[in-house]
């Protein structure tokens, strides 16, 4: 459809942050199921008596009609909630925090505008549902999120083989630098030597076995989620700035 000589749009996508413009306006950065990282004019959105009411909130996913921008900009005309994950995930500290180290890390994993990945959508929309919906502690599913979109995106740490040479198994070192765990043949100097639990615990959030990540110590927690962040900025070559406002495990 076209309205003048411009296109009506229409997609639904997780709203990842906004922008002040003007007095009233914001921009809002979306990440859409068919199209991808783009960014969208939301007039009046400041507003109390904004149209959009707070649908446009970071973390919402949202069913969006869109006027076609004549740049990489578009406007919003329309936007219809299809979970509105933002007040539950705003009520805890914890969750919100992870919820933008997700909104962040979509950036990274996906990292030009227009680009689809229906891999790492869906692993993102999921991610804050689960944020929202469940009790599953905040800090578990931000790192399953960082390792199943690194996969996603091509560039996980190997945990079932040695990132150097292929060989399989449950290798006990680990070096960022190499791409994961590695044989002792292949060991470099500066690899680490996770626990045993927190090596079970990496490969437990790589396939979303919530029953045994939740088996898992607070010191095995605070284990890999220093393991799982140094990979994701080491490969991404880029730091998680939101990272900094993450609590560590208590205990």
């Amino acid at each position: 459809m076209a309205l003048g000589s411009r296109r009506l749009l229409r997609d639904d996508a997780l709203v990842l942050r906004s922008y002040k413009l003007g007095e009233a306006d914001m921009i809002v950065s979306f990440f859409g199921r068919e199209m991808g990282r783009f960014r969208a004019v939301a007039k009046g959105l400041r507003r109390t008596s904004s149209k959009f009411g707070s649908r446009l909130a970071p973390f919402n996913h949202v069913d969006l009609q869109l006027i076609e921008g004549r740049g990489d900009l578009h406007t919003v005309s329309q936007a219809v909630g299809v979970r509105l994950n933002s007040g539950a995930i705003s009520e805890r500290w914890e969750g919100y925090t992870v919820a933008c180290v997700v909104s962040e890390a979509t950036e990274r994993l996906v990292p030009e505008d227009g680009q689809a990945d229906l891999d790492v959508f869906q692993l993102a929309v999921g991610a804050v549902r689960a944020l929202s919906e469940t009790d599953i502690h905040p800090p578990l599913i931000r790192d399953s999120y960082l390792l199943r979109g690194m996969r996603a995106a091509g560039w996980a740490p190997s945990l079932g083989e040695c990132a150097v040479c292929g060989l399989e198994g449950d290798h006990r070192a680990f070096a960022v630098a190499a791409g994961g765990s590695v044989c002792d043949d292949c060991r470099p100097g500066q690899a680490v030597i996770p626990t045993p639990g927190a090596h079970v615990l990496m490969r437990s959030l790589d396939d979303g076995d919530w029953r045994t990540a939740h088996r898992s110590t607070p010191s095995e927690r605070r284990e890999v989620a220093g393991l799982v962040a140094a990979h994701f900025q080491w490969h991404s070559q880029r730091q998680l700035s939101t990272l900094r406002y993450v609590q560590p495990a208590p205990g």
